[in-house]
């Protein structure tokens, strides 16, 4: 039986990650605090207006050093704190204070990069890399089978899931794909297989890249797919150790 190991949510796309105990999901939306913020880089037109792709941001598949940050969010004051194992903690409000966060990261950005210039938010929309409001699931079975191919550990925060399901064999989870899930008491519709970048590829403990992933699913699995994509159905909370019923 499946069950959810872990609950992971990312409050700025592609800086940091933060595990919860449990959350509520809502239909329609993302997972709360997930991608609400994202980082325009210079050459971006994103103003927060309206969803945008993921070229436009700054992201781990530019900057493999972003990998490596971990998040804390205290939704009551709408503040973030950020760490990384090269840069002070850093407590800001996104919203207000975008000057502080940008000269925190400037020296984990390449010079020939297109530097982090402002922070956007869409009211309502978390950020996410799909142009509907999904929730990410990733199966930590999949996640061992592609390790022991690759000879390798590979820690599952590379893939940067919502969702950590247990319990489930190797790959099955592609399975659910067109079907709707029950997770305690929410219910999902799985969209489509999640397509994996070179933010992979970067170990989220130190930010450097040591991992063909891209190269390993090509040639163990014929394709660069690794995770599901889903959108709530039904509004419901879920808390790890919840089971995951397809239904």
């Amino acid at each position: 039986m499946a069950t959810v190991a872990a609950l992971w949510r990312h409050p700025i796309k592609g800086h940091g990650r933060e595990t919860l105990d449990r959350v509520t999901l809502t239909e329609g939306q993302t997972m709360p605090f997930d991608r609400r913020w994202a980082i325009a880089h210079e050459a971006a037109r994103a103003d927060g207006s309206e969803w945008a792709p993921c070229a436009e941001f700054s992201r781990g598949a530019k900057v493999p050093a972003l990998m490596a940050i971990d998040a804390t969010t205290d939704e009551a004051t709408g503040t973030v704190t950020l760490t990384h194992p090269d840069r002070p903690a850093l407590t800001f409000d996104p919203d207000t204070e975008a000057r502080a966060f940008l000269d925190w990261v400037r020296p984990l950005m390449p010079e020939n990069r297109a530097q982090s210039t402002r922070i956007v938010r869409v009211e309502g929309r978390g950020m996410t890399d799909t142009d509907f409001p999904s929730i990410s699931l990733i199966n930590l079975a999949s996640n061992d089978a592609l390790a022991e191919k690759m000879g390798q550990d590979l820690s599952p925060l590379r893939w940067r899931g919502n969702i950590h399901l247990t319990g489930l064999p190797a790959w099955k989870e592609f399975d659910w794909v067109g079907k709707t899930i029950r997770i305690g008491t929410a219910e999902l519709e799985v969209r489509e297989p999640i397509v994996r970048c070179l933010a992979t590829t970067a170990n989220p403990a130190t930010g450097e890249r040591d991992a063909d992933t891209l190269g390993a699913l090509k040639s163990f699995c014929g394709h660069q797919d690794f995770g599901i994509y889903a959108v709530v159905t039904k509004t419901g909370d879920i808390t790890t150790g919840d089971t995951v019923e397809p239904l």
